[in-house]
């Protein structure tokens, strides 16, 4: 029997499933002990304050894999971006062309909001999903660097006066 594959975006009642996707990504990632989310956060974030959305794949009628992502925005192109923070898919439907799907599905929502680029960020030692984004005409930013600031270090940089 073939799989029917479709989408739709999470509704507040999806915050648990939101929550437990994060949280197999993370194992998956070996971080789950950096999640500090909880289901009140995420709620607030993705639903209170419309900061993320998160689009769920769906075959026959269960969610097997998920995207959450938000607007950036570039100065150069003078548009929006979508910036796409997590996607996975659970370990038992890898291979039947999930992933793609969810980026094809992405790359479309970017071209309906007249967005001009979809990026996102990879573990250097995830090597499938890099072969992956290859495959697909991603090209890393080979010239540019991430920094972070967070946590304490976030608040003590806030608090500084000129």
């Amino acid at each position: 029997m073939k799989e029917e594959l479709g989408f739709r975006y999470a509704e507040r009642k999806d915050t648990p499933l939101i929550l437990a996707f994060i949280k197999a990504l993370a194992e998956y990632e070996k971080m789950l002990d950096e999640v500090v989310a909880d289901e009140k956060i995420l709620e607030e974030w993705i639903f209170d304050k419309k900061k993320a959305e998160v689009l769920f794949a769906m075959s026959d009628g269960k969610e097997v894999g998920f995207a959450l992502f938000f607007h950036n925005f570039s100065t150069f192109l003078g548009r929006a971006g979508i910036y796409l923070e997590d996607l996975f898919v659970l370990p038992e439907y890898r291979g039947r062309g999930y992933g793609k799907a969810i980026l094809r599905k992405l790359a479309s929502v970017a071209v309906e909001r007249k967005c001009g680029r979809l990026e996102w960020w990879c573990l250097d030692w995830n090597k499938p999903s890099i072969d992956f984004y290859l495959s697909l005409g991603a090209e890393p930013m080979k010239d540019w660097t991430v920094y972070r600031i967070a946590g304490d270090t976030l608040k003590k940089l806030a608090k500084e006066e000129r």
